[in-house]
């Protein structure tokens, strides 16, 4: 699971969490980057792979770009989780 994948990384699951708590406006890059205390170019190559995996979306409002957690991907997101959580619990 991609998604998996990306939120497998520290900044990548913490920026997901903020997100996911932001929801719908989203925030700026800039103010993910300051929440995180993540330089600016490195958090682009994070957005970028969250976006990738189709869990974030972007806007652009002149040379801001907004990022929100996508709420099929949270909820598709819980549904794996719980599943598989479910069927370890099961075989315990």
């Amino acid at each position: 699971m991609q998604m998996m994948s990306a939120l497998a990384q520290p900044t990548r699951l913490s920026v997901f969490t903020i997100l996911a708590g932001e929801q719908p406006e989203g925030l700026a890059a800039g103010e993910i980057a300051e929440r995180t205390r993540t330089p600016p170019n490195t958090m682009s190559a994070h957005l970028a792979i969250l976006s990738r995996a189709g869990l974030l979306t972007s806007s652009k409002q002149g040379r801001v770009v907004t990022y929100s957690a996508c709420p099929g991907a949270i909820a598709d997101l819980c549904a794996f989780l719980e599943k598989t959580c479910s069927a370890k619990a099961a075989q315990a």
